[in-house]
């Protein structure tokens, strides 16, 4: 099967070959036209990711109507809904369930080709799900936990709301060190990071939204709370992320001095640099930043690495 933007694709049913559905192709996945497509539905005119199963066509708008095409090879119909395509500039990361699915199917031995057909789903399509970011639908979610001995809860991430690091360990792990350049590459993804004050009542560690302005780590506050009241101590910051389906992670540790940024220009730049609210809320418009004077940092990696 194979289309161009602006195609159509026909859904027929298998028994009357009456039209069910139909919309137009407005994305393509793929140079050579193969799928999935994002379809733009004509009954509710939304954009849908599509892989067409045996009971759907393409009609070739260039051909003249009445013209359909054949797909190549049949699979089942499986649909991702997307608000819209995915950004240009790259291939978007991989999804949670993606990962969790790659990494069961990987920890069991077995290959896409053998877990899609137990499945009953294209390889392509399970190849796309643990290479992008989707959001399967709940019957594909029901054969994949079949076909792997799983819970559909399991590959959705039951448990979310635990501490993280209560799967299982990797069978050889090494943690490894992580040099000054690779942390700060780290630091820079930005997110949620904890800090480390010492207080009259003794330390205490607070998470907060960061910024990395200018290679110092910087973050808001409220102007009568303890992190600004850390301002002229040594104070620690600690950044991290775990990967359960991989049952990998990384952790980065900045030291240094924190101070609270008085200047209007430089509080103001920051705040246009900013590249979220604080979470928690309330008025928060104090910036504090950590010049560091020491940065480390460790990964857990698979021995082969």
């Amino acid at each position: 099967m194979r289309a161009h933007l602006g195609d159509r694709l026909v859904v027929e049913s298998p028994a009357t070959g009456a039209t069910r559905r139909d919309g137009e192709i407005v994305g393509l996945h793929h140079e050579d036209g193969t799928p999935p497509y994002d379809v733009r539905w004509s009954d509710t005119n939304e954009v849908t990711l599509v892989f067409p199963g045996p009971d759907a066509h393409i009609h070739h708008v260039e051909h003249g109507p009445g013209r359909l095409h054949e797909p190549s090879r049949p699979s089942r119909d499986e649909a991702v809904t997307a608000s819209s395509r995915p950004p240009s500039g790259g291939a978007p990361g991989v999804g949670d369930i993606g990962r969790r699915v790659a990494a069961e199917r990987e920890r069991q031995g077995l290959t896409r080709a053998e877990t899609a057909r137990r499945a009953g789903m294209a390889p392509d399509y399970l190849a796309y799900l643990e290479e992008r970011p989707a959001d399967p639908s709940l019957e594909s979610l029901i054969r994949l936990a079949a076909a792997l001995g799983t819970s559909v809860a399991a590959l959705r991430g039951a448990g979310i709301d635990q501490p993280p690091g209560q799967g299982q360990a990797l069978l050889h792990p090494r943690l490894r060190d992580l040099g000054p350049d690779e942390c700060r590459d780290l630091l820079s993804t930005h997110g949620v990071g904890r800090i480390a004050v010492s207080t009259p009542d003794g330390p205490v560690v607070i998470p907060v939204n960061y910024e990395v302005i200018e290679d110092a780590i910087a973050f808001r506050t409220a102007p009568d709370s303890v992190l600004a009241a850390a301002a002229g101590t040594h104070v620690a910051f600690e950044v991290d992320h775990v990967d359960e389906a991989m049952s990998q992670g990384w952790s980065v540790l900045v030291v240094g001095p924190a101070r609270v940024v008085t200047e209007p220009d430089a509080a103001r730049r920051m705040t246009d640099r900013a590249h979220t609210e604080p979470w928690a809320g309330g008025e928060r418009e104090t910036w504090v930043s950590i010049q560091p004077t020491g940065i480390t940092g460790r990964r857990i990696v698979p021995a082969d690495q």
